[in-house]
């Protein structure tokens, strides 16, 4: 791989996996401030390069060849790769349990220290609407994608310990252009504040393995990232501006999921294949 001429953003090279998702599709403009090289890739098609700046690799995070490949010449990953919503085990154990067991271990193979991973708020999807959550809350995965992600983190965990590799697993709520029912008025984090939670998670010295909740400022929030301070990440964006057209919509039965725990839906998913 060619080496791009010097720059003064902090990284040569990021690897991007999951380009091709939603939130794939917008960190992969936003990354391009913090290096002078941004490697996408996704199993899925992705829009082609535009440049030097902007590789783009197809590649399955089950293929632990490739995934070495893949994180050659990298400083830092970005990994967002893998099934974003609720399905069977089994679909879940490739592309969420093994691919993310792949980068780590490309990465401990490649010298690579830092990772921000895509970990979610479903790890503690059990948790009440009423309890309030920080770092140290014990987790309450609301289904098989919540198990794999305390997994994930639970790998970052060791990959430090052992090797050396720094993570921020960021355990993001509902990020969308803006928040589509009551539960997301809690959950709901702005793209705006993704990207500068990004570049904090990148950024930031000494992280060790954190784990910041990946929330707006928003009124009612069921998340504190006290034990993420040293992060000094900052949302600046909130809720409250949809609040009047999502309490026009019918409230949820007050045994429907979606009001009783904060993983909303994902707690009632499956069982698959019976």
């Amino acid at each position: 791989m060619t080496t791009p001429p010097p720059s003064r953003k902090p990284f040569t090279r990021i690897l991007l996996t999951g380009a091709a998702g939603g939130l794939g599709q917008i960190l992969r403009e936003t990354l391009q401030a913090h290096a002078a090289v941004v490697r996408s890739s996704d199993i899925s098609p992705m829009a082609p390069s535009r440049g030097a700046h902007d590789e783009v690799i197809n590649c399955n995070l089950a293929d632990k060849a490739g995934v070495e490949a893949l994180v050659k010449d990298v400083e830092a990953i970005v990994h967002l790769g893998g099934i974003s919503v609720e399905r069977s085990f089994e679909e879940i154990l490739d592309a969420n349990i093994r691919g993310t067991f792949h980068i780590y271990e490309a990465a401990r193979k490649h010298g690579i220290k830092r990772v921000v991973f895509a970990s979610s708020n479903h790890v503690t999807g059990f948790y009440p609407q009423d309890a309030e959550l920080d770092a140290h809350s014990l987790r309450r995965p609301d289904g098989y994608y919540a198990l794999s992600k305390s997994y994930g983190e639970d790998l970052a965990t060791f990959y430090f310990h052992r090797y050396g590799i720094e993570t921020v697993s960021l355990r993001i709520g509902s990020s969308f252009p803006e928040p589509r029912n009551l539960r997301m008025l809690s959950t709901w984090l702005s793209y705006q504040d993704l990207d500068h939670l990004v570049e904090r998670a990148l950024l930031a010295s000494d992280v060790g393995h954190s784990v910041v909740y990946g929330v707006s400022a928003n009124r009612d929030l069921w998340w504190n990232n006290r034990h993420a301070a040293h992060l000094e990440f900052a949302p600046q964006d909130s809720s409250e501006q949809f609040r009047p057209q999502i309490e026009q919509q019918p409230k949820p039965a007050a045994d429907d999921p979606n009001s009783l725990f904060q993983g909303g839906a994902f707690t009632a998913a499956g069982p698959f294949g019976d």
